[in-house]
């Protein structure tokens, strides 16, 4: 792709392009976007809300429950439930990042001013990563607090120090975090929303049930490297996994798919034309 540009009027200094002068950009564009703050809203909804809905529910059927089901209560994981859901909204405002801008043609703008493009993606991705564990970690304490007086008016409630707890609060925002790099990932991949939030969504929500299709002793083993499977155990989630990883053992796995991503990414952006 080639550009014609002016060169700069006499006596106006040229101003080199910086990595922390494109941060700068990048969050000048991320907070200026509508949909963003939107978005946010809605995760944070999602976490604290559906959070506070199973601690409550959960609170007032704990004597119902069967020996098997109290052995198994994690009112930690029960107060983070809504990070299932929350990540689907992260998901999509990832996706949004930057396939935005290639479906306005800003794109074309942002690598004029950049010409060495990687920049602009790491600019996104820095950019992304810290509103988004910042926003995501908030939620998650607050769904914990909250979660955690609901559940203790029935007596079942725990404090931040008890085993895996903190652990778990901080996971749920790094398990986020992580699925989000996915998806600004996948916007950069496709330059397509619909395509990016399809492929997301089938990754995350739709392939982890079929594999119960498999016979369960590969399915056994499949679904604790996916990377819905993998990752969430961090934050406590293990329903649907037979055989779960250690926390920060699935972690890695999660962290392992967002690596390979971002690097095919960056290829994407370098190589081919907005």
């Amino acid at each position: 792709m080639s550009v014609l540009t002016s060169p700069p009027a006499a006596g106006v200094p040229r101003v080199k392009v910086t990595q922390v002068r494109v941060l700068r950009s990048e969050w000048t564009k991320f907070r200026s976007v509508r949909s963003t703050r939107w978005t946010l809203l809605i995760a944070l909804v999602l976490m604290i809300g559906i959070g506070a809905l199973f601690a409550a529910v959960n609170a007032s059927q704990y004597q119902g429950f069967s020996a098997a089901d109290r052995a198994s209560f994690n009112p930690v994981t029960v107060s983070l439930s809504g990070t299932t859901f929350a990540v689907i909204a992260f998901g999509v405002l990832g996706v949004l990042t930057m396939s935005g801008e290639y479906g306005t043609g800003m794109i074309r703008s942002s690598l004029t001013v950049v010409p060495r493009r990687l920049p602009v993606l790491w600019g996104k991705l820095g950019v992304f990563a810290a509103v988004v564990f910042t926003t995501s970690l908030t939620a998650s304490l607050t769904a914990f607090w909250l979660g955690q007086a609901l559940l203790s008016s029935h007596h079942l409630g725990v404090s931040i120090t008890s085993p895996g707890a903190l652990r778990s609060v901080a996971g749920a925002a790094l398990y986020i975090t992580v699925c989000g790099l996915l998806g600004v990932t996948l916007g950069t991949l496709f330059r397509n929303t619909a395509a990016g939030i399809a492929t997301f969504a089938g990754v995350f929500f739709v392939l982890p049930p079929l594999t119960s299709l498999l016979p369960s002793s590969i399915a056994n083993h499949l679904t604790q490297y996916l990377p819905e499977g993998a990752g969430s155990v961090i934050w406590g989630q293990t329903e649907g996994v037979s055989r779960a990883l250690s926390p920060w053992t699935g972690f890695a796995v999660l962290c392992l798919y967002a690596v390979i991503l971002i690097a095919a990414a960056a290829w994407r952006l370098g190589h081919s034309d907005a």
